[in-house]
């Protein structure tokens, strides 16, 4: 289906929104500067929050925060924070200036309100930060904060909020991040999938129609999205994003299980932290002994989960505070991207029903029929069923062996976790740009530990610094060598 100009409409979308996000990106700023490989980009939204007392978390996107604590402890006021920031900042560790720093994208929305100085600081990061002025509206604001020994989030916007969709990204490099990280409901991450892959193809497809027309080429272009080789040789091609998608708080409940199992076919991560997986399943995570977070109910609720999904590989990263993460990978079929193909394809269904033979559990699934698909051979499949590229449909069935792991926290010692704030957002922004440069999941998770001991260290985000080689720091001290050490620990390096 394509609008009036010819393009194909996005779903959920109304025809204006591309032409709208284009016209604004006229006020946006850096944008000349931006470089044309960005490995990581966020669709956090940024809100100006405030966290009461308890165990303080990350917001779910925040570009500063007010931390009130119990008294006598003064609050404090105006620190960045949240899933946008602090996803950022996870990538931005592992990414020094001048050069690696612009790979990490993101978009700062600022309302009339938004503090100087933390303009000033994200500036100082160097990243291809996309900052939106809009004098008439301020800055998203909310308040956010856990409650009670099981740390689940409770949060609440105290302004109109700006969410980011796909669309926000048209017309920058941004948009062909290799990894996007999206916090947000099953449903909310189905249709950003759809409409990320959607506005790519159609990007891909108007710049082989410019580069035709620049070597005089009249070759007949369909309108249809889906004419687009996956063709990694060719900058200008299509390549399907990694996604990593961490599922909002709010709704992590066992009425959105179903809704859970239909979204993780299009995400490469799904990562809840124990409690929201624990929500999912209808448990709460913690040992009824001890109170503590439960390693038992984290592997049982990832195997009952995964069980449920047996066509095919998903991926589970459950951050788990103290307890570290936990990897969980099914065995099953790989995930492949289709051979290349020359040619005109035959059209293909991209509604989300199309999808459900990935393993989505429906309200009718008969479970005997879905476990004995694991035995029929899947080449008779066309790619009229895989319009997301996600099966080799002509090599038949290569299982994976799955993974299933813990590793540790990077502090053991607790003195030395000031602020938690942010930590799960930072962990992944580190783990999205280390699967965006070619690491094993495994390794991403220990980026992602390693970053996740940076942002817990104070209250806000670490500071940035150079040694008496002029090398950067943050809080005093190399990333690479936290890495190489943890790598070591953990028996990765």
């Amino acid at each position: 289906m394509t609008d009036n100009n010819g393009n194909p409409e996005v779903p959920g979308q109304s025809p204006d929104d591309v032409d709208k996000a284009s016209d604004e990106s006229s006020e946006w700023q850096d944008i000349n500067d931006t470089p044309s490989i960005i490995d990581f980009v966020t669709l956090g939204m940024f809100i100006i929050g405030k966290c009461p007392g308890t165990t303080i978390r990350h917001q779910l996107s925040t570009p500063s925060d007010e931390i009130e604590y119990p008294p006598p402890r003064p609050p404090s006021t105006n620190v960045l924070g949240g899933a946008g920031s602090y996803s950022a900042l996870g990538a931005r560790l592992f990414s020094p200036a001048p050069d690696l720093s612009r790979t990490v994208g993101w978009i700062v929305d600022q309302g009339s309100d938004f503090p100087q100085a933390i303009t000033d600081l994200i500036t100082g990061w160097s990243t291809s930060a996309v900052f939106r002025h809009d004098p008439t509206r301020l800055t998203t604001r909310g308040w956010n904060g856990y409650v009670g020994s099981s740390e689940r989030r409770e949060f609440k916007y105290t302004t109109p909020k700006k969410r980011l969709t796909a669309a926000d990204l048209v017309g920058t490099p941004l948009l062909k991040a290799k990894a996007v990280h999206m916090v947000c409901s099953p449903n909310r991450c189905k249709e950003l999938v759809e409409e990320i892959i959607t506005l790519r193809k159609r990007e891909a497809r108007l710049a082989a129609a410019a580069a035709s027309n620049k070597n005089n080429n009249n070759n007949d272009n369909d309108d249809d999205c889906d004419d687009v080789d996956d063709d990694t040789n060719d900058p200008n091609a299509y390549t399907r994003p990694l996604i990593i998608w961490e599922p909002v708080p709010d709704l992590c409940t066992p009425f959105e299980l179903l809704n859970c199992t239909n979204a993780l076919p299009l995400v490469d991560i799904c990562s809840p932290n124990h409690a929201e997986l624990a929500g999912f399943m209808g448990t709460d995570g913690l040992d009824p002994e001890t109170g503590e977070i439960s390693v038992e109910q984290v592997e049982r609720n990832c195997e009952q989960l995964l069980a449920s999904m047996p066509l095919t590989t998903y991926t589970l990263v459950v951050r788990a505070g103290e307890k570290g993460c936990y990897v969980a990978k099914n065995g099953g079929r790989r995930r492949k991207q289709p051979p290349m193909k020359r040619g005109k394809k035959k059209k293909m269904k991209v509604g989300l029903d199309a999808r459900n033979f990935h393993g989505g559990l429906q309200h009718d699934t008969d479970m005997m029929s879905l476990f004995a698909g694991l035995l029929q051979d899947m080449e008779d499949r066309n790619n009229e069923d895989d319009p997301f590229g996600r099966f080799d449909v002509e090599e038949g069935i290569e299982v994976d062996s799955g993974i299933e792991r813990w590793l540790p926290a990077y502090h053991t010692d607790a003195t030395k976790v000031v602020d938690p704030t942010g930590g799960g957002n930072t962990f992944l922004g580190g783990l999205a740009v280390a699967l965006a440069r070619g690491k094993s999941i495994e390794e991403a998770c220990a980026w992602g530990s390693v970053a996740a001991s940076f942002a817990i260290e104070q209250v806000g985000v670490p500071e940035l610094g150079m040694d008496v080689e002029g090398r950067e720091t943050w809080n005093g001290e190399r990333v690479e060598e936290r890495l190489s050490g943890y790598l070591e620990r953990v028996g990765l390096l």
